[in-house]
C-alpha cells in the first residue's frame, strides 16, 4: 500500500502541482486525494487511472519507482506486489510487471469479493481485458451480467460502468485484469468516483 501513496504525492510534487490542482484535473475530491496521499484510503483502478492521466504518467508509475523500470520484466507468482491488504473487504489487487518501461496497458491480479452490491460501478478512459484464471466471477454492467468460468474472458471499453464479483461459496475468483493506458484519450467524467 505505501508505494502507491508515496508515488502519488511524489509525482504531484515533482510536477509542482498543488493538491487542489491534482484534485481538479483528476476529478477526485481534494479530501479523498489527501486521504490517498496519507495512506488512509487506497484508490481503485478507476481513480488510479484518473490520477495517472492528471499526472501525465503511465498507470503503473503510481506503483513503481521510475528508476526501477525495465524493457523486459518477469514477475514470478510469489513476487506479485499486493496493492491492497489481505483483509480488504472489497476487491484485492496485486500488481504485475510494475517495473516494465513505457507501456500502454497495466496488468493486475484481481480477487473480487463475493458481494459487489455496496461497491459502485466504475468507469475510466481506456479499455479492459478480464480473464478468469480460477473460480467463477460475474462481470456486472448496469444492464448486463456476464458469468465467467476458468479460461473465459471479456474485452470492453472501460468507459462502460462496471464492477466484478466472485461467485460460489468458496475462495474468491482469481482474475487477470489488463487496463489500457489511455493518456491521450478524451477526458471522461467519473460520476461514480469519490
Amino acid at each position: 500500500m505505501r508505494p502507491v501513496i508515496n508515488r502519488v504525492r511524489q509525482l504531484r510534487k515533482e510536477r509542482l502541482m498543488t493538491l487542489e490542482v491534482l484534485a481538479e484535473r483528476s476529478g477526485v475530491t481534494k479530501s479523498y486525494l489527501s486521504k490517498v496521499e496519507r495512506g488512509q484510503s487506497i484508490p481503485s483502478i478507476a481513480v488510479s487511472a484518473s490520477l495517472a492521466k492528471a499526472l501525465d504518467v503511465p498507470l503503473d508509475n503510481l506503483f513503481a519507482n521510475a528508476a526501477e523500470v525495465a524493457d523486459i520484466t518477469v514477475t514470478r507468482a510469489a513476487e506479485r506486489k499486493s496493492l491492497t491488504s489481505d483483509d480488504e473487504p472489497g476487491t484485492r489487487y496485486e500488481g504485475i510487471a510494475l517495473q516494465a518501461g513505457d507501456k500502454r496497458m497495466t496488468p493486475f491480479m484481481l480477487y473480487p469479493p463475493h458481494d459487489a452490491g455496496p461497491a459502485p460501478f466504475r468507469d475510466h478512459p481506456g479499455e479492459e481485458f478480464v480473464f478468469v484464471h480460477e473460480g467463477f466471477a460475474e462481470l456486472l454492467f448496469p444492464s448486463l451480467a456476464v458469468t465467467l468460468g476458468p479460461g473465459d474472458s471479456v474485452y470492453f471499453k472501460a468507459t462502460t460502468p462496471h464492477k466484478v464479483r466472485s461467485l460460489g461459496d468458496g475462495e474468491r475468483a482469481t482474475v487477470l485484469l489488463m487496463v489500457s493506458d489511455d493518456r491521450s484519450g478524451a477526458d471522461t467524467p467519473h460520476p461514480h468516483m469519490p
